[in-house]
């Protein structure tokens, strides 16, 4: 019989226990899942395996055992969880991330560039999409707003997750109807391309294109 010392017992009434060697992979499996929860008196932490009422670990140091890349990785996804509930979001931009607390009134959301933070992206805070005019809706986007229809919708759905980050990064929506755009040079005033649109916008505002853009930023 194999026996296995230490061990974490969870504070359930039931007394559940892990060898650490268990306790780190059942911690890194539910941290890549996301499945922590942020208590508001322990911070960020897990029940034990079983779920059971009460279990939750309160020495949140004990997540130290998985290492310096997962504590790092736990103490992040701790923030980010932490900022969302307080009503924040995380910019959608690949790569980017940043944590942004927006006007309670305002869809508009801009991440700001300062201090080595932030991307520049502006977002519709209700659909984490490129900012729009308009309601949100759940279509795929790329999807609906291109001449191809369900050709495109075809070839869309075979496309590699590469491929969709790489649109994403490159290109920005048209505000009105959300036809991915690509900036090849030029100044800042776009014209969207979409036969049925044609709309006006900003490349930075991401809005329409009025007098204050073209004095302030037509050219970057």
């Amino acid at each position: 019989m194999e026996v296995c010392n230490p061990v974490l017992v969870f504070e359930c009434p039931d007394g559940h226990l892990l060898c650490l060697s268990c306790f780190q992979e059942y911690c890194i499996s539910r941290l890549s899942e996301r499945q922590f929860v942020q208590d508001t008196e322990l911070g960020y932490t897990i029940p034990c395996p079983v779920g059971c009422e009460g279990s939750l670990i309160r020495e949140t140091h004990h997540f130290r055992l998985l290492g310096d890349e997962h504590y790092n990785r736990y103490h992040r996804f701790g923030a980010e969880e932490c900022l969302l509930q307080a009503g924040g979001v995380l910019c959608p931009q690949p790569g980017c991330g940043a944590g942004i607390i927006p006007d309670l009134d305002c869809r508009r959301v801009v991440c700001v560039q300062r201090n080595g933070q932030g991307c520049g992206f502006v977002f519709c805070k209700n659909c984490l999409q490129g900012f729009h005019i308009g309601g949100c809706d759940d279509i795929d986007l790329l999807a609906e707003n291109t001449s191809r229809g369900e050709t495109f919708r075809t070839e869309l759905s075979q496309w590699d997750e590469a491929s969709k980050v790489t649109i994403k990064v490159m290109t920005k929506p048209c505000p009105k109807c959300r036809t991915p755009t690509e900036r090849d040079g030029g100044c800042m005033h776009m014209v969207c391309g979409r036969s049925n649109c044609g709309f006006h916008w900003c490349w930075i505002c991401q809005q329409e294109w009025t007098r204050d853009c073209m004095g302030s930023h037509w050219f970057g």
